[in-house]
């Protein structure tokens, strides 16, 4: 399991670093929702829903909502100038903020929470709309952000988030499964540990550290980000969980198997759907 991991992150990881720095934004932009489709049809079970026709109409509904936002915030609409965010936008990642706060409510308060959502697919649905639609704006804000001054700009925004992911999770996989004792969540991941997650947060902290170091930040901006990251990395385990829990209500292991080793789209971008809203609005309200 642990060779099939490895294998296909070190195919997923060149590929998403090109399409973040040389596709067009409108290219990067179709992309994104292509992976954003794949993760809707990927939540259909979680719906409880069986039949293919069923989770094609979630996969229809989730495009046309991206694609209603796309026509009214147009990637190269969404920023006003390089420090100022369309109002539009703004909005769009507070929602998803506040759906990320009534989340974390419903994984402390599980099962007991589930009582409702568990029995209306309509709720859930709307669930995976706002774990889902927000990604696709919070990547398009993050990659486009002074994108007439630098073209790569954004890109590097948007790089430097997976690193802090990528770094999390490597380093909750690696201290938990060394001296993980302590469960987490156990109602609703029993894998994750305490050990787990404070290893995540010291070596997204670390790479801070040393991108600071080589990148001469003042203190001021190496504080900044150095809060934002354990913000964002504390974040990142809330998406993972987030899936864990209607997984588990779901009576579902992984949400597909596209990707070997790792299961489905949804179990790999769990942690970002979570965190690029965060980010993105943290970049927005602080910059650095």
């Amino acid at each position: 399991m642990l060779k099939q991991r490895i294998i296909t992150a070190l195919i997923l990881a060149p590929a998403a670093i090109l399409a973040i720095f040389y596709l067009p934004l409108f290219y990067f932009a179709a992309l994104l929702m292509i992976v954003i489709g794949i993760g809707a049809w990927e939540w259909g079970p979680l719906m409880g829903f069986k039949r293919k026709t069923k989770r094609i109409s979630f996969v229809a509904t989730t495009l046309v909502l991206i694609g209603a936002i796309w026509v009214l915030l147009s990637p190269s609409d969404l920023w006003l100038n390089s420090k100022e965010l369309h109002s539009y936008a703004v909005a769009l990642l507070w929602i998803a903020v506040a759906w990320w706060v009534f989340s974390a409510f419903l994984m402390f308060s599980y099962p007991n929470s589930s009582t409702f959502w568990s029995k209306h697919r309509s709720v859930r649905g709307m669930f995976g709309w706002l774990t889902l639609v927000p990604t696709w704006v919070a990547f398009m804000v993050i990659r486009t952000n002074d994108y007439q001054a630098d073209a790569y700009h954004g890109a590097q925004l948007l790089m430097f988030l997976f690193l802090m992911v990528w770094s999390a999770d490597v380093g909750a996989y690696f201290v938990g499964k060394a001296i993980g004792k302590n469960k987490l969540m156990p109602n609703v991941s029993p894998g994750k540990t305490f050990e787990g997650f404070l290893g995540g947060v010291v070596s997204a902290c670390l790479l801070v550290a040393i991108t600071a170091y080589n990148l001469n930040w003042s203190s001021e901006q190496f504080v900044t980000v150095l809060l934002v990251t354990v913000l964002i990395t504390t974040v990142s385990v809330l998406g993972d969980l987030n899936e864990s829990m209607f997984k588990r209500q779901a009576g579902v292991k992984d949400s597909g198997s596209i990707l070997p080793g790792h299961g489905g789209v949804l179990d790999r971008i769990d942690s970002l759907t979570a965190t690029a809203p965060v980010f993105a609005l943290c970049y927005v309200l602080f910059g650095w």
